[in-house]
């Protein structure tokens, strides 16, 4: 084994050609997406001046993603999942032609903006449940993990390579280049999906409010499904610590703007590595433990972030917890499909992909209004506290997750 084969667990990528036609059709999408963040945003600002219509910005697509999930896991549970991945990748493909046509036409409308960027959200949030079920059905259980790894590497190096990217393209050929390059990205994903063979559920349901609704009871009496979100909740919404960069950075490090940049770079810098050594846990058969430990890990970072009063330690403790969440995400992912019946994986990651688009933003509110209460450093540290100690209550009463192994 090489020494890279050694540390990044590649084994999906040698042992099947489809699990490669997916991942790079995954890492386009993904890529083109970051990109056309540059771009939106900046074509918004440019209209508007304002940053309220900014933020509409993203409101629009996460709301659009967000109604858009729970239909969409219905969908993956009755439908061939590869054939609803790529229309609706089809669809974004085309939202994205239009984004990049009215800004060459020089419409001016941000209405119109906000329409196209909501479908493009939509559309993600309707593919999405069904992409996150396609690497179990591509891998044996040994190697879920290590896809899973995979393509959180390729998540992560879209985060730091992406909105750089879309920087230079935006910066020299305005929207149009950013929306166009967003489109040819997808075209790329298409391609990838299109050279899948059909993937049908083993025994759904009709979709419809009755399938959603069975699905979320799946969720709630399981055990190990239930304590897995349970995880990411008290992670996310609990400990979730950026919306405190700006009070932090002005009230430790002489409010230098720079530094918000600095500590998201910091939280991906230790995703990233993580990610590049991922044979170090995807291969652990313990994922009940393995998501506890990342979880937790998170939780200790965010305190020691917000005690922390020298800058290398604040950057150091937000690596490790950027390192801690890759660890988390990945095992619990791999827990989520083994322990859900291909019946229902598509509902029961319909709740995954909401929880992780709503979780971060609910938060982060509730980091900004602990901190207007009291201090940013309070609501960093008292989030992870609470987080641990939530976390060590979990693992003490929920023995099935405690235990949970893969095959």
């Amino acid at each position: 084994m090489s020494p890279l084969g050694a540390l990044v667990d590649v084994r999906p990528l040698r042992a099947s050609a489809d699990f490669r036609r997916l991942w790079i059709s995954t890492s386009a999408s993904t890529l083109g997406q970051q990109v056309a963040v540059v771009a939106v945003l900046a074509q918004a600002w440019a209209l508007t001046g304002s940053s309220f219509a900014v933020g509409a910005v993203g409101l629009a697509q996460a709301i659009g993603m967000v109604m858009c999930g729970l239909v969409g896991g219905a969908l993956a549970d009755a439908v061939d999942r590869r054939r609803l991945v790529l229309w609706t990748t089809v669809g974004q493909t085309v939202a994205a032609t239009l984004l990049a046509v009215q800004a060459i036409a020089e419409l001016r409308s941000f209405a119109l903006i906000l329409a196209l960027v909501g479908m493009q959200g939509a559309l993600a949030g309707l593919g999405a449940p069904a992409r996150r079920t396609l690497v179990v059905s591509l891998l044996p259980p040994a190697q879920l993990s290590a896809g899973l790894a995979l393509s959180s590497l390729s998540f992560q190096v879209a985060l730091l390579v992406g909105p750089a990217l879309g920087g230079v393209v935006t910066a020299t050929w305005g929207p149009t280049g950013g929306y166009a390059l967003d489109a040819a990205f997808l075209l790329v994903a298409a391609y990838g999906l299109a050279g899948l063979p059909a993937i049908r559920p083993e025994g759904g349901d009709r979709p419809g409010l009755r399938s959603i609704a069975a699905g979320l009871r799946f969720v709630v009496v399981s055990p190990v499904l239930g304590g897995s979100f349970l995880t990411d909740v008290l992670a996310t919404v609990v400990a979730m610590p950026v919306a405190l960069f700006p009070a932090i950075a002005a009230q430790r490090f002489d409010g230098d703007p720079r530094l918000i940049g600095w500590f998201l770079s910091a939280i991906a810098v230790g995703g990233l590595a993580a990610s590049l050594a991922s044979g170090v846990f995807t291969r652990a058969r313990r994922l009940g433990v393995v998501q506890l430990a990342g979880a937790l890990g998170w939780g200790v970072a965010m305190a020691g972030f917000g005690l922390a009063e020298p800058l290398w330690a604040a950057l150091a403790w937000l690596a490790f917890a950027g390192a801690c969440d890759v660890v988390a995400v990945v095992s619990r992912g791999a827990a989520t499909q083994l322990a859900t019946p291909d019946s229902h994986r598509g509902r029961v990651s319909s709740v995954e992909f909401v929880l992780g688009a709503a979780g971060p933003d609910v938060g982060n509110f509730r980091a900004g209004g602990v901190a207007g209460l009291t201090s940013a450093p309070f609501a960093a540290v008292s989030g992870g506290l609470l987080c641990v100690v939530g976390l060590c209550v979990l693992t003490l009463v929920n023995r099935p997750l405690r235990t949970f192994e893969r095959p």
